[in-house]
């Protein structure tokens, strides 16, 4: 298993099939976009459900979730997600993605094997979508997320970050809208991962911002600590249920000590945590022919040594030098 030395188990894998993402979201990267890995450094199809059934097998992850970059730019996505639902250990299987071509590709994805998708949406008004994204895609967001409830990928969960000035005031709308459509919403602060480290605590809206403006039109019930889990979102009933609306605070209210996450790089490089500073590498031992029980090892040794929190708290955190799209949301 992947054990650290604070007692956290990792059973949940996070995947980055590419660094390479089709919007251009302010709190990520720059409208220019970014010097994206070169293709001999990605891990390859094989190489990555390689890593996946050594991850499944000997190491007890039992959660796999695709992401990028955004991951349906990745050719062999399909055929991925179809091999490593043939493992003899089948991981529950998930897909963070922005839903542009989710339209055409949700129904091949749900026979492939994959269980259900988080798809990123921040507004329901097209240009402060044009303004966020700098892309003019918001129809065909709202389609994927369509498909993806038509393919059966449910719960069909919608991650939004609220920014100031654009679109924070949108809080009790986009929940009115989840709520019509049955998806479960779930705001997201934003995070010190946006490569051009532009990132500020002080302007941020809070976990606490977010609750207080859902309350004006909502009566929010706590769900509570037992149902929450190791999930990184606390989740609140609306309206007396069955609907829920979370939060992850990743920065106000810092969940590090329930954490079971470890993640996997697009080009092979473990990272046991979203703002950690170091990486360990896997493709190498992946292309010098190591054996699985050496890449486990090489695992097991990285994990050990996860930090016990975020930094997050640290008011000498230094932010990763890689952006979000190249480590996975």
């Amino acid at each position: 298993m992947l054990i650290d030395t604070y007692g956290r188990v990792a059973t949940d894998l996070r995947v980055s099939l590419t660094d390479r993402c089709n919007l251009r979201c302010a709190y990520c990267m720059p409208e220019e976009g970014l010097q994206w890995l070169g293709k001999s450094t990605l891990l390859t199809d094989d190489e990555i459900v390689r890593l996946i059934g050594i991850a499944v097998t000997d190491l007890g992850i039992t959660e796999v979730r695709f992401t990028g970059g955004e991951p349906l730019l990745r050719p062999g996505l399909v055929g991925i997600v179809e091999r490593c639902a043939e493992l003899a250990f089948r991981p529950k299987m998930s897909l963070t993605t922005n839903g542009i071509g989710l339209k055409r590709t949700a129904t091949a994805l749900k026979a492939a094997g994959l269980d259900r998708v988080n798809i990123s949406l921040d507004t329901l008004r097209p240009d402060v979508f044009r303004t966020l994204t700098r892309r003019d895609r918001h129809r065909d967001v709202l389609e994927g997320l369509q498909a993806a409830r038509d393919a059966g990928l449910t719960p069909v969960k919608v991650n939004s970050v609220l920014m100031p000035g654009l679109n924070d005031d949108e809080a009790p709308e986009l929940l009115a809208w989840a709520v019509e459509h049955d998806y479960e919403l779930r705001f997201i602060e934003q995070m010190p991962l946006d490569a051009q480290h532009g990132w500020k605590r002080d302007g941020m809206i809070t976990a606490g911002d977010i609750l207080q403006s859902l309350r004006t039109r909502f009566d929010l019930t706590p769900e509570g600590d037992e149902a929450r889990g190791s999930a990184p979102a606390e989740r609140w009933i609306v309206d007396g249920g069955p609907h829920r609306v979370g939060v992850i605070a990743s920065v106000t209210r810092p969940f590090c000590r329930a954490c079971d996450r470890t993640r996997l790089t697009a080009d092979g490089q473990v990272r046991t945590c979203l703002f950690a500073q170091e990486e360990t590498d896997l493709r190498a031992a992946l292309r010098s022919d190591a054996p699985d029980e050496e890449i486990a090892r090489i695992w097991k040794l990285a994990m050990w040594g996860k930090k016990a929190g975020s930094g997050l708290d640290d008011p000498s955190f230094l932010q990763p030098e890689r952006p979000m799209s190249a480590i996975g949301g």
